[in-house]
């Protein structure tokens, strides 16, 4: 079933008018407020990482609420080699009090937080949240007296769902442009999520990997420190590689972040509450040619997490596991093992990008004339 995250289709036709509306500041909260005054603090260790060195990578770690993985996430951070380097952002998607205690406690690098002002979590009986009178689920809003324009499934909008995608967006606005620290940063900025496991040469290898791709693979947009598919070790080979575009460990600049942005219309308005496949199926198949990430042969990351960050969010249905996400590491990821001078295979396969595939359905049983193209 599909959850719907589309602004335009899924809220009253008020709210529609107020996206229109670029003077549109949404009401906040005590709480809300005093999170975004948070957001303008400045990071916290620099008195003991006073200097970011040329060539230094952005960190950003996005969470929600599931502490058991940050702090696995955390303790694998701890160890990464190179790691004091960076500065570490960690974007919240509500307030969590477990969840904010435990990034306080982070000691080995600068770190900064902020958190979405305009999380449905900070606003649970009113918009962005659930107000009164709004339907829910697959309500009939004439039998229920109701207010809400269903999707094309016939559900209405689930603010905690929504959420899983506004935040990345929120997110990538308020890094690439709303952040003294990172404004006018051109290098590469590497994202992960509060269940991936960073290996011990992440760092170095995404630095490898971002040297190396201005040479080695001009037309990739991005690096990853992990297969697109994330079951996937790597091929071991003695290479590296380009494919599509993955979401774990994804690293990229200001260039690649300004195609993106221009695409917010699409993106916004694309009725699937997951970004990574809003991204594949209607931001990079705008862009014309496949979207390359270049890689190593072996991950450098792994996804770790059983619980989704939509389950267990309800008091009654908590989703939790034990918490023992830890990946074994060989010898061979502990520390950088991607080497310059190695060609780049190229895995042509875009699974997931073909933003022409409805159309090409029309033609899959006539011959297409070219005169009409």
């Amino acid at each position: 079933m599909s959850v719907p995250s589309d602004y335009g289709t899924l809220w009253s036709a008020a709210h529609r008018k107020i996206l229109l509306d670029p003077t549109f500041t949404p009401r906040q909260s005590p709480l809300s407020l005093s999170l975004s005054a948070r957001n303008a603090l400045p990071p916290r260790n620099r008195d003991r990482f006073p200097t970011l060195p040329d060539g230094h990578l952005k960190v950003v770690l996005y969470v929600h609420n599931r502490p058991r993985y940050l702090r696995l996430v955390v303790n694998s951070l701890s160890r990464v080699e190179g790691i004091g380097e960076a500065l570490l952002i960690v974007s919240h998607d509500g307030y969590f009090p477990e969840m904010d205690k435990i990034v306080q406690g982070i000691d080995f690098c600068q770190v900064k937080q902020v958190f979405a002002p305009y999380s449905p979590h900070l606003f649970p009986d009113a918009f962005p949240g659930v107000s009164p009178g709004d339907c829910r689920s697959n309500d009939k809003a004439k039998e229920k007296g109701c207010r809400g324009d269903p999707d094309q499934y016939g559900n209405h909008r689930a603010p905690r769902i929504v959420s899983l995608k506004h935040h990345w967006w929120w997110m990538m606005n308020t890094v690439w442009d709303g952040m003294e620290e990172t404004r006018d940063f051109d290098g590469h900025i590497l994202f992960i999520e509060e269940d991936h496991y960073i290996f011990l040469n992440a760092y170095r290898n995404a630095q490898l990997l971002v040297d190396s791709k201005p040479k080695k693979c001009p037309q990739c947009y991005a690096i990853n420190l992990a297969p697109s598919d994330v079951k996937s070790k790597g091929e071991g080979w003695e290479s590296l590689v380009a494919e599509k575009m993955g979401n774990i460990g994804y690293a990229f600049n200001r260039t690649v972040w300004r195609k993106i942005h221009a695409k917010a219309k699409q993106f916004c308005a694309f009725d699937e509450y997951n970004w990574d496949i809003t991204m594949w199926a209607t931001v990079y198949p705008s862009f014309g040619a496949p979207v390359y990430s270049l890689r190593g042969p072996r991950r450098s990351a792994a996804h770790f997490g059983k619980c989704g960050l939509h389950q267990g969010q309800g008091s009654s249905n908590v989703c939790v596991d034990n918490g023992s996400g830890a990946v074994e590491l060989e010898d061979a990821d502990k520390v950088p093992n991607i080497k310059a001078d190695w060609p780049v295979r190229v895995i042509q396969r875009q699974e997931g990008y073909q933003a022409g595939l409805c159309l090409s359905f029309a033609y899959m049983y006539h011959v297409k004339d070219p005169s009409s193209l």
